[in-house]
């Protein structure tokens, strides 16, 4: 298997719906093989109409999408098998049991039953399914529906995942199980990765890459430690082991805030260090407990980038653009 044909390969994607609004506007992508990709944006920018496309649920009104090389359009049966979509919404049979959700998604893709029982197993057993699955599926919690459906996206073993906003709802507990899970597909079997959230320190954590759409438009299309290189100051919050009776003053960083005795906010510009603040704590016998960001950093730059998109379509219109 060759690497040089990308999982997801996007060109000049756009999409006008009937009464006249343009959702996607030329788009171009390639999510790597092997990828974990983030693909982000804020409510309306665009998101759900490309994964409407690529999921083959409406056409485009022009360009192309490819899947590990096979066009969607000229063959989509083909194209499909590499994929595995979870919506946002629920959309299995509810008086259905759990196992056989899965045994029935693998047939639609000619997989015996004999074939799929042990994956569906399998599958199951990993996102802590399968004492369930005689359940049927309206009787499962949110989090466990959640899990089903992203069981069964994987039963065909597809080569593609596309996940939009799978942990929306869910606890911080079970959110981070299933960031474990993901990873593991990802790592262990190859499992090319699409994730939409909301849940930007999510994406942060579990991805490689990332695109930002806007207003229909790739605003940003990077690898995730490059764009968040693009930050030029953090703040670190450190919470201490006892009462800090003093200011610290610290020529080495950018400013540092004592909100009360025993926190510490240091915000460092590029190129500064944390050691000197480690540094005058020790020399004041004070432990360090815990150390985190302030604010998630891609959260900032997200934020960042929309509030230009929004400046830029105001000035648009009040240029009569």
């Amino acid at each position: 298997m060759t690497h040089s044909i990308p999982a997801l390969q996007v060109n000049g994607l756009s999409k006008v719906y009937d009464n006249g609004f343009v959702a996607l506007k030329d788009v171009n992508l390639t999510v790597p093989q092997g990828g974990f990709f983030a693909l982000l944006g804020p409510n309306g920018a665009g998101k759900s109409t490309m994964i409407g496309i690529i999921s083959s649920l409406f056409k485009p009104t022009a360009g192309s999408v490819q899947i590990f090389g096979t066009d969607l359009l000229a063959n989509p049966t083909v194209a499909k098998q590499y994929l595995g979509i979870v919506p946002q919404e629920f959309n299995f049979n509810q008086f259905e049991k759990v196992e056989d959700i899965l045994i029935n998604q693998a047939g639609y893709f000619g997989i015996a039953a004999s074939e799929s029982r042990p994956r569906a197993k399998k599958l199951l057993t990993a996102l802590g399914l399968w004492d369930k699955r005689d359940t049927k599926s309206r009787a499962l919690s949110g989090g466990m529906k959640r899990r089903l459906m992203i069981a069964r996206a994987l039963i065909h073993k597809p080569r593609l995942l596309i996940l939009d906003e799978p942990t929306a709802g869910v606890d911080i507990e079970l959110r981070r199980s299933m960031w474990a899970f993901m990873q593991q597909i990802n790592q262990e079997e190859n499992t090319t990765i699409i994730l939409t959230t909301h849940y930007l320190e999510e994406a942060e954590q579990l991805c490689r890459y990332i695109a930002i759409l806007d207003q229909g438009e790739i605003r940003i299309n990077t690898e995730m430690k490059l764009l968040l290189g693009q930050l030029s100051i953090e703040t670190f919050v450190f919470d201490l082991a006892k009462p800090l009776a003093t200011k610290l003053d610290i020529k080495e960083v950018t400013d540092i805030k004592q909100p009360d005795a025993r926190t510490l906010e240091v915000t460092l510009g590029a190129g500064q260090s944390l050691n000197a603040v480690f540094e005058q704590l020790n020399n004041l016998n004070i432990g360090v407990t815990s150390m985190r960001n302030k604010a998630n950093r891609l959260e900032e730059l997200f934020m960042r980038l929309v509030d230009q998109g929004v400046q830029s379509s105001d000035s648009m219109q009040e240029a009569g653009l």
